[in-house]
């Protein structure tokens, strides 16, 4: 398994827990981004840096995805997509993508992209909290825990 994270709009507290969770576990940690990334020096880390220009990293990660890997993201399109390929897809609020679900997401989203055109106020996600970045650490746990991350 490998954990790729869509890393541009990734919130740095998101990639602390990663960093950590990579050490504990080995698993392989790719961040993947169109600008330089500061990462840690750790054999199972690594950043990539693609060309800037609409979904270029995005289309990096799907290319790169295989079965069972872990995409971190809150991209909807991305998670679909790598939901299509046999991958998960974790927001970083700790919402588990699935086949069941990402579609259902990604027509919400569309709608809200219409409203949003329409000239209608919609607001953004509100900030990420403490319980969020709890619940993402222990989705997080439970999926390397249940991949047979060492």
């Amino acid at each position: 398994m490998n954990v790729w994270v869509d890393a541009d709009a990734c919130p740095g507290v998101i990639k602390e827990i990663l960093y950590r969770a990579a050490e504990r576990t080995g698993v392989g940690l790719t961040l993947v981004a169109n600008q330089p990334l500061r990462v840690p020096k750790a054999p199972n880390v690594h950043a990539v840096q693609v060309a800037a220009g609409f979904d270029v990293a995005d289309n990096h990660i799907v290319a790169e995805v295989a079965p069972g890997d872990l995409v971190v993201t809150a991209d909807i399109p991305l998670a679909a997509e790598v939901v299509e390929r046999g991958a998960l897809a974790l927001n970083p609020r700790g919402e588990l993508y699935t086949a069941e679900n990402v579609r259902e997401r990604l027509g919400v989203r569309d709608m809200m992209d219409e409203l949003r055109s329409a000239g209608v106020a919609t607001g953004g996600p509100s900030a990420l909290g403490k319980r969020e970045r709890q619940t993402f650490a222990n989705q997080l746990d439970r999926l390397l825990a249940r991949r047979g991350a060492p």
